[in-house]
């Protein structure tokens, strides 16, 4: 994404292996909470023009039995956190592009954890979509352009983070050349 936004642009990752949308995680810890990182992640990098949420795989994992109807109202509560932050130029709204994940496969390697989770992620974009409806945010569906390796079924291969890069930043560029 970055390489395609080219210069003149600063893209800020926030990105954190197992993040929930707002879930503790009994086995990995509180910290994994999406919500309780927002806040922090919004003030050290004030002022945003634009944050890209991306999240609601991890919220699919066996031990948080959350349905996908549950992983959407999630996201629509950190869409809005987003949104009422202040976190923008001169204490603006941010601009929010909201990613629904690419579904996921069930696979050997991570056992019993995602079981289940397959059938719901698949629910997760139409959800999603319904949520930035609802929030005024842009949807971006990353299972229209990529899928989920199969390797572990949960993550993106590095072909599958190039054009999904790709297809945000074009995403970006018309969202914020409307603005």
């Amino acid at each position: 994404m970055r390489r395609q936004l080219g210069s003149g642009w600063e893209v800020i990752e926030e990105g954190q292996p197992g993040r929930t949308t707002m879930r503790d995680d009994p086995v990995e810890g509180g910290h994994k909470n999406g919500l309780k990182a927002l806040p922090i992640c919004l003030e050290s990098h004030l002022p945003l023009a634009l944050v890209i949420l991306m999240l609601g795989t991890n919220d699919l994992k066996q031990r948080f039995a959350a349905t996908a109807g549950d992983v959407a109202h999630s996201i629509e509560i950190l869409v809005r956190s987003i949104q009422s932050s202040e976190a923008g130029p001169a204490g603006a709204q941010p601009a929010v592009i909201v990613v629904a994940p690419a579904p996921i496969q069930e696979v050997d390697r991570f056992g019993d954890m995602f079981m289940g989770g397959a059938e719901k992620s698949v629910q997760l974009a139409g959800l999603v979509c319904d949520v930035a409806k609802r929030t005024g945010a842009t949807f971006l569906d990353a299972g229209a352009f990529v899928g989920s390796s199969p390797v572990d079924g949960i993550h993106l291969d590095s072909g599958a983070h190039r054009m999904l890069g790709t297809e945000i930043a074009k995403t970006v560029q018309a969202l914020l050349a409307e603005r």
